[in-house]
């Protein structure tokens, strides 16, 4: 019989656990959190000192009922839930809900899910950290507080289901705050003037832009401006003034924490930050490797760290050197120091492969596509990460003629250093070649000037990848709270995601402005940043938990009865469609519910009629002539299907083009910036006239 007891936090972390620890050892999961506060109640008792009420949550009996009896059967019983503070959080609720009071139990945790870190992690086994637990404890009150009592103000004052977050509105009010400047810019011209000239015995021409003049740089805002400078250079004599040459390096990038992963992969895998977390927990917990069974491939996935352990710092060195060359290997690691403010995290590691001989084209056959392609990139980001500068030889020209300057730089590869192993083509830089023979002696020959108007740009839209930086960048929020944040916001409807932008919808606009309004500390970005400075400060044992909660909730409390009083009540209009309502001829309005939009008459509770709602693609069905509409599976994945399913039984992966083959008539099908004929043994292929603009 086993004697020692090993709770994990996920199951799906049994079997590789078990495999290592061997028969000695039982391994169990939680399945997460098992006590939490009260969803009918606030569970805060604020007469008693803020003292939380914990139950154990709904349909975690028969979980704690397992574990209590491999409890009783266990000498030694190991805690090894993430970690993290939300772990070490679990942990404790275990303590208390399993009753482990006379039990020898002990803390255990593992960056990554490998032999030697499992093994070591038995070694330095210890008790539960309270101050990581009060610092989850604070955390989870705060946020109960501002949703429990926020949340029922926006229903009264603007529609039920809507809700308020410590972090969430915040984030929202970023994004709002960003389509205000979109909206309030004003476009401000501005001129460049390139001169193209022939350099004597060369064939390629030579293009330089407009400097300026010899007392400084000229910015050129008007049309009038760039034609005083042409007139003024009309047969003027161009001269090399300057030829400068040098070299410059390019840092390898530092590893992968969560929000740089998120973003890397919502750039260039086009993944959201919840589908990157997703996968990266798969690869975390563990993925059959053929001849090794279930291993992890990463180290944890919440991390705020940089930070590489000396073991795997050797490992990569050796790899580099082996497979590159001594040249190649970077002379000292690097991480990126983080200001006290951020340290929750640091005492992980970076995100990175768990060995880096698991090379991806090892494993690409044995993982799914998504799969493959993050373990890949996280796989490249951290051999790169260890490897030398890229080098690049420069060379800058300086022309002038009368007291004017044009100015033209280049610069030329020598070294690839990381780039051999992580750039992508599309991150590439642009080389400009300038003739090696280039000298101050070298005769110019002008051809023609190319002037050119300009106007300045708005700031950009948020996307996912871009919000989760500023926030990273803000200090607001943490590894574990980014994509839940993003999904919150979505899923509420005040955001909308539009070719990968992030667009504030009407009902955004109203909540925000109602937030700024009434509770305007909840949604201040320096608020909040340092609520999770203070946060840090419970993790670190240096402020007391209750402390953080008692200052926080009477100014909460305020706000709160003053805005029941003074704020008025908003009406949102239901967006209205073109569907007539086959019961009463009203025309029915767009409605959003657990699985998305759908119709509903705008005559309820009179008239209760409802309707899925399609989204058309504007391409007709092949077999039957009917509208073809978007679909998504139980599993939320996309598919296009005929709007008169079931009779019609048409249905396809990807995204019909509404272009038919040249070959043999049937749909083209977008994949990519590929169109392809839907009839696999035709097997005709087409590159889109719009490159890049997928499914």
């Amino acid at each position: 019989m086993a004697k020692n007891l090993v709770i994990l936090e996920s199951p799906a972390k049994v079997k590789t656990i078990k495999k290592i620890l061997g028969a000695n050892y039982e391994v169990v999961a939680s399945n997460g959190h098992v006590r939490d506060l009260p969803k009918s109640q606030l569970g805060i008792d604020i007469e008693h000192d803020y003292e939380p009420k914990y139950i154990t949550i709904r349909g975690k009996g028969d979980i704690l009922a397992g574990l209590r009896k491999e409890v009783k059967k266990a000498d030694k019983i190991y805690l090894a839930t993430d970690p993290d503070r939300e772990g070490e959080a679990i942990s404790w609720h275990l303590y208390y809900a399993l009753k482990l009071e006379d039990k020898k139990v002990y803390r255990i945790t593992f960056n990554e899910i490998t032999k030697n870190a499992v093994k070591e992690s038995l070694k330095h086994a210890r008790g539960i950290n309270m101050d990581l637990v009060d610092a989850q404890q604070a955390r989870r009150i705060l946020d109960r507080m501002v949703g429990y009592r926020i949340s029922p103000l926006l229903w009264a004052k603007i529609k039920r289901g809507l809700s308020a977050g410590r972090v969430q509105s915040v984030a929202l009010r970023i994004i709002c705050d960003r389509e205000d400047e979109i909206n309030e810019f004003i476009p401000e011209e501005y001129w460049t003037l390139d001169a193209g000239f022939q350099v004597k015995g060369e064939k390629k021409p030579l293009t330089a832009k407009y400097y300026g003049t010899k007392t400084g740089k000229v910015s050129l805002s008007t049309e009038a401006q760039v034609k005083a400078v042409i007139k003024d250079l009309q047969g003027a004599d161009f001269h090399i003034e300057e030829v400068k040459k040098g070299e410059r390096s390019r840092k390898a990038p530092l590893p992968f924490e969560t929000s740089t992963l998120q973003q890397e992969a919502s750039r260039l895998l086009n993944f959201s930050t919840q589908k990157t977390m997703r996968l990266a927990q798969q690869l975390y917990e563990g993925v059959d490797i053929e001849g090794e069974g279930t291993v992890g491939l990463i180290t944890y996935l919440r991390t705020d760290s940089t930070r590489v352990s000396e073991e795997a710092e050797q490992m990569v060195r050796d790899y580099i050197v082996s497979g590159f060359g001594e040249e190649y290997a970077s002379v000292e690691g690097k991480e990126k120091k983080n200001a006290p403010a951020q340290k929750i995290q640091d005492a992980h590691e970076a995100i990175r492969p768990t060995s880096v001989m698991r090379t991806p084209f090892k494993l690409k056959d044995q993982l799914p596509r998504d799969l493959f392609r993050l373990y890949q990139l996280i796989w490249k980001r951290f051999v790169a990460s260890r490897m030398a500068a890229a080098r690049y030889e420069t060379v800058s020209v300086k022309i002038e003629a009368k007291e004017h300057i044009f100015t033209v730089a280049a610069s030329h590869m020598i070294f690839d250093g990381f780039t051999s192993v992580y750039m992508q083509d599309e991150e590439k830089e642009e080389e400009n070649h300038l003739s090696a023979g280039l000298t101050k002696e070298s005769g110019l020959k002008l051809i023609s000037f190319d002037p050119k108007q300009h106007f300045t740009q708005p700031p950009a839209h948020y996307t996912e990848a871009s919000l989760v930086g500023e926030l990273k960048e803000l200090g607001i929020g943490r590894p574990s709270t980014y994509a839940p944040t993003i999904t919150t916001i979505l899923a509420r409807r005040y955001v909308v995601k539009e070719n990968k932008n992030l667009y504030v919808t009407e009902l955004g606009d109203v909540v925000n402005r109602m937030m700024k309004n009434a509770f305007p500390s909840i949604v201040d970005v320096s608020f909040t940043a340092n609520m999770e400075a203070l946060l840090d400060e419970v993790e670190l044992g240096t402020v007391k938990w209750k402390t953080v909660i008692s200052n926080f909730y009477p100014d909460l409390d305020e706000a709160v009865k003053n805005a029941q009083k003074e704020l008025e009540e908003v009406t949102i209009a239901d967006e209205v469609s073109d569907v007539v309502c086959q019961q009463c001829g009203r025309k029915m309005v767009f409605k959003y519910g657990p699985h998305g939009r759908f119709l509903a008459c705008p005559g309820f509770p009179q008239c209760r009629n409802t309707m899925p709602y399609f989204e058309k693609i504007g391409v007709k069905c092949p077999k039957c002539g009917k509208d073809i509409v978007k679909h998504k599976s139980k599993k939320g994945r996309v598919y296009y299907g005929c709007i008169d399913n079931p009779d019609c039984d048409f249905m396809t992966w990807q995204k019909p083009s509404g272009e038919v083959c040249p070959k043999c008539g049937s749909l083209l099908l977008e994949k990519g910036n590929k169109l392809l004929c839907m009839d696999e043994h035709c097997g005709y292929v087409a590159v889109k006239k719009e490159a890049g603009i997928g499914a």
